[in-house]
């Protein structure tokens, strides 16, 4: 039986190939625009295609009839955190991802993106509605990487279509075996240290949790390693780069401000922020995944990825839901 083969688009540094090719899937090809992203991604696969190129002038055609098309579009247009400004932002590829589907036609398409593009439920449906005659659509779907093995709460929107006659089955969450964020972190740091302080805000924005709120100035948020880890931003390597309480401040600190006490100033004692090589362990990377470009770029492509773990077990699904139908219609005939 020959391998199943996959098309990544807006690709980054590779976290959804990483994920499929652990799968079973051969990635004959990628599309990603920025340059530092291309560069590791062809680092990590040399022997897949790769296009550093605006995804608006590729033609798919090329990749007729893989087995799987893959990827991302840009979220900001559909993020909580943006302006949400839906097809009338000029970030918005959702047309680009339907019209590569219909020149690929590929026998599963997986697209992954923000929970906040579920709000775009009209326009959603609309462009996707270009795909409903070949395509069986199951989604938007909403997953927590967290139940799938991931180290990190991190909430992502799937939409899956299948070209076979029944619909795809999402894997089953299993909240048992959550893993905590200790597992793959420890105070030791492993990696180039990120010397971005941690100051206390003026202004606490207090929550029952003390590892949730805003205790500290920027986005990032104290991370507590007998849970899961906070969602790993794109935006980090500033303040908005999570960080380890080395000192054991932050619960007795929590307590002190919800008995009244008042705002501390001044840096966060025992306190460090993640690397790029822990915050990609987050992500579920191996541990000798290599990140090309600045620092500031590599914090970008961790943030931006498709946790790798989160990608093979939705790579194994498909795969699975492949051979069944492969095998049903084998016997068939």
């Amino acid at each position: 039986m020959r391998d199943l083969t996959a098309l990544d688009l807006f690709s980054g540094a590779g976290g959804l190939s990483v994920g499929l090719h652990a799968a079973g899937f051969h990635t004959v090809g990628a599309v990603e625009i920025g340059k530092d992203a291309a560069a590791t991604y062809r680092q990590a696969f040399p022997h897949t295609e790769m296009l550093q190129a605006d995804i608006g002038q590729v033609d798919f055609t090329r990749w007729h009839g893989v087995d799987l098309l893959a990827g991302g579009p840009p979220c900001q247009p559909f993020s909580t955190g943006g302006l949400r400004r839906g097809r009338e932002d000029a970030r918005d590829f959702l047309p680009d991802f339907v019209r590569a589907v219909q020149e690929v036609q590929p026998r599963v398409f997986l697209m992954e993106n923000v929970p906040g593009l579920a709000a775009f439920d009209e326009y959603l449906h609309d462009t996707m509605r270009r795909l409903m005659g070949t395509y069986r659509i199951s989604g938007p779907h909403i997953v927590n990487a967290a139940d799938y093995g991931v180290p990190q709460s991190r909430r992502r929107m799937i939409i899956i279509g299948c070209r076979e006659d029944r619909d795809f089955r999402f894997p089953d969450p299993n909240l048992a075996v959550r893993v905590p964020a200790g597992a793959v972190l420890t105070y030791k740091p492993v990696g180039e240290p990120n010397p971005s302080k941690i100051v206390y805000c003026k202004n606490p924005d207090l929550r029952p949790n003390p590892y949730h709120g805003q205790l500290f100035n920027g986005g990032g948020r104290a991370i507590n390693l007998d849970a899961p880890a906070p969602t790993i931003l794109a935006a980090a390597g500033g303040n908005k780069t999570h960080f380890l309480d080395c000192a054991g401040e932050v619960p007795p600190y929590h307590r002190h401000l919800r008995m009244g006490g008042a705002a501390r100033v001044g840096e966060l004692p025992g306190a460090r922020r993640l690397t790029v090589r822990e915050s990609a362990a987050i992500q579920t990377f191996p541990a000798d995944f290599v990140f090309t470009g600045s620092r500031s770029s590599q914090y970008t492509q961790v943030g931006n990825a498709v946790p790798p773990k989160l990608a093979e077990t939705l790579g194994l699904a498909i795969a699975d839901h492949i051979g069944r139908v492969r095998v049903r219609k084998a016997k068939a005939a």
